[in-house]
């Protein structure tokens, strides 16, 4: 396979042409776990040399495959869990802003009322545009009021996506204009835009129980984990987490609103609704994010 020539390339089109042969080999990892493939096995499943495998994850996540492997393990999930505790009362105790999100995205957010919900976004203006980012494709949708959606399409898949996104709210107007969906883009791939002096804004559209936990979602740091029953434990419904579940798998927000930090009581990796390959890369590019910060 032909390395991509990046000499000029955007650091978020490097990313993105790099997580294809992430996904390529997150995907061969998943098949074969129990057999602990090695690094050169995982490489020709990918499609390219050892040591271009491990330049690219390197560059991406910060992170040897090796390592990289090892933070994604169900043992290691197990131990986030263990070691995050009751990270939801400590994030509510130090607010949004607080050190429980030091290494974390800032985010400002309102939520629409349940009345311009129930009329499916009728009224509403929604500029959208794909964008390359260290997941694959992302669909950002912005209104006036701040960045409402956010999804993830592997290649050929971006009509689907765009599609699955206008069900939530399907008598909103949907304009494409990456030119407006572009600074979005750019202050969420890049951790040099993560200030708590000029946080993202975003708006939540759902129903008030989906808001609820939303909310909820917002206070797991980069880092920590916490399960389905301990979000319905927080928001007052603690025999509800298939409801909480459901919910959770309506997050209209991906990566913002991080709904990749929710696992099962085992640490199973359980559902994601840009599919389980991805959650897993993403929680690996965030432990290679926290690796970066404890070196630097």
């Amino acid at each position: 396979m032909l390395a991509p020539n990046f000499d000029a390339a955007h650091p978020l089109e490097i990313a993105a042409a790099d997580y294809e042969i992430v996904r390529r080999a997150v995907e061969y990892v998943n098949l074969r776990f129990r057999d602990q493939p090695e690094v050169e096995e995982i490489a020709r499943a990918a499609g390219v040399h050892p040591r271009a495998l491990t330049d690219l994850f390197r560059r991406w996540c910060g992170l040897t495959p090796k390592d990289f492997l090892q933070a994604v393990t169900i043992d290691a999930a197990r131990r986030v869990l263990t070691e995050s505790g009751n990270v939801l009362d400590a994030a509510y105790e130090v607010g949004l802003s607080g050190p429980g999100r030091l290494h974390d995205l800032f985010v400002v957010h309102e939520s629409m009322s349940p009345g311009e919900w129930k009329t499916g976004g009728a009224g509403l203006v929604v500029r959208y545009g794909f964008h390359a980012s260290p997941f694959g494709s992302a669909l950002a949708m912005v209104t006036p009021r701040g960045l409402c959606g956010l999804a993830f399409a592997d290649d050929g898949e971006e009509d689907a996506a765009l599609a699955d996104m206008r069900r939530r709210w399907p008598n909103a107007l949907y304009i494409e204009d990456p030119l407006a969906t572009a600074p979005y883009a750019a202050r969420i791939f890049d951790r040099g835009s993560w200030r708590p002096d000029d946080p993202l804004r975003i708006v939540f559209i759902g129903t008030d129980f989906e808001v609820q936990v939303w909310e909820t979602l917002m206070r797991i740091p980069l880092g920590k984990a916490t399960t389905y029953s301990t979000i319905a434990g927080c928001v007052e419904r603690p025999k509800a987490a298939r409801a909480v579940g459901a919910a959770i798998g309506r997050n209209p927000m991906s990566f913002v609103v991080p709904c990749h930090r929710v696992l099962g009581k085992n640490g199973d990796l359980t559902g994601y609704h840009w599919g389980l390959t991805r959650k897993r890369a993403i929680l690996g590019w965030e432990a290679g994010q926290l690796c970066k910060d404890w070196q630097g």
